[in-house]
């Protein structure tokens, strides 16, 4: 560490590298389970770990993993609360002597950022999405994400939305896609007693195939034209669940509205809190990602295949990575129920061999592109990259478009 205070390459066997992730807060979602993930497998690693938030009921993976949570109001997108933090975490990082700051989010990110650059420390980021970029102070707001010195993108289709919008190079730009735990999805973990408790508590016949759409109730995750693909396929021997929170309100009304309007009462259930996802997927036959707008990567897609269930998914954004058509799932066109509808008959209409077959194969996919290790260990060498860098590794921040400030 050089007398200033800043972080330059640091020999290893000195002391341990010590990162701060910075997100909003750590109460549930992709984001924060994978900013706890690689909290763990930095300390597993003989790392320090500190994670700055506005706290949550996930702080308490956070301890048991070995690293250290740091309350700031995070979350905010008031200017003023972000100069403070920014204040605040130039402390932080001086007196832990972080190593790495790396922001997941942009509003914390822009106090990551001026943290950093007053404390010269090596600054990374992580592109959860293709950010709207339609108004020029939506843009720039954005942009911050595109400053980081290293820029992780979660696929290949969020890479490209960088590399494009923000002119970021590949020097600069790492893809490394979301991972799961394959201990915690693994149908041979599940035991039956779980998959029955959940089966008794949705009142799920024995006798009917199970589809399953997980994710928060929100009108572009796609549950009205699930509901109307359900209607087109004219089956009355299915159970059809939603798993997930209502995340605008009164958008289950109208989900049970169309459910009415269908005739289809009694064949769908709605399931608001599930704390044992492993179970709902080894419940389902099928599960269903139905999205009207591209995701950045679709983590239930990945969740599902991991217990060895076939998806079917919208065909765009990071599902077209994550889904091998006809081999681990299929890809139908978004906003088209009838599409829909006939991808779920064929899935449903597999034989219990082609049902295995397909098991085995997307179990095996996610295993090699997907698990929770490999996107702790390439992320791990995105800091070593930084920290301990061969002479030729050298990036500047990349240029951010003129327009972008306008």
């Amino acid at each position: 560490m050089g007398s200033d205070g800043s972080t330059g390459p640091i020999a290893k066997e000195t002391r341990p590298p010590a990162v701060l992730q910075v997100v909003p807060s750590l109460v549930s979602g992709g984001v924060e389970r994978g900013t706890v993930e690689l909290a763990g497998a930095l300390t597993a690693a003989g790392w320090t770990a500190y994670v700055a938030s506005a706290g949550g009921p996930m702080e308490r993976q956070l301890s048991r993993v070995g690293a250290q949570h740091i309350r700031l109001p995070l979350a905010s997108k008031n200017p003023l609360v972000i100069r403070r933090n920014a204040k605040a975490l130039i402390e932080i990082v001086r007196r832990c002597r972080i190593d790495v700051i790396h922001a997941r989010s942009r509003a914390p990110a822009w106090s990551a950022w001026s943290a950093a650059r007053a404390t010269r420390r090596r600054f990374v980021t992580t592109f959860h999405n293709a950010y709207p970029d339609n108004l020029p102070l939506k843009r720039w707001y954005n942009s911050v994400m595109a400053r980081g010195e290293r820029v992780i993108a979660i696929s290949q289709f969020v890479g490209d939305h960088a590399a494009e919008v923000y002119g970021i190079g590949s020097d600069c730009l790492r893809v490394i896609p979301r991972g799961v735990d394959l201990n915690q999805f693994d149908p041979d973990r599940v035991a039956g007693e779980r998959v029955v408790k959940l089966a008794e508590q949705l009142r799920v016949p024995d006798d009917a195939a199970v589809v399953m759409l997980p994710g928060r109730l929100t009108r572009w995750k796609g549950g009205l034209e699930f509901i109307e693909a359900i209607a087109c396929l004219g089956r009355r021997d299915l159970c059809c669940l939603f798993v997930g929170t209502e995340q605008r309100r009164g958008f289950r009304r109208e989900l049970e509205a169309a459910i009415k309007r269908f005739g289809l009462i009694g064949m769908f259930r709605i399931l608001d809190d599930c704390r044992d996802m492993p179970a709902a997927y080894q419940l389902a036959d099928l599960v269903v990602s139905a999205s009207t707008d591209p995701e950045g990567f679709g983590r239930v897609i990945v969740e599902a295949q991991a217990m060895g269930r076939p998806v079917i998914a919208t065909d765009h954004g990071g599902a077209r990575e994550t889904i091998v058509p006809g081999v681990t799932g299929w890809l139908v066109s978004p906003r088209d129920p009838a599409a829909l509808s006939a991808a779920i008959g064929e899935a449903l209409a597999l034989d219990p061999a082609a049902r295995a077959a397909f098991a085995r194969r997307c179990r095996a996919h996610v295993a090699a592109n997907y698990s929770r290790e490999l996107m702790c260990a390439r992320t791990i060498e995105v800091y070593e990259e930084l920290l301990f860098p061969e002479p030729e590794q050298t990036c500047l921040e990349p240029a951010i478009p003129i327009a972008a400030h306008a």
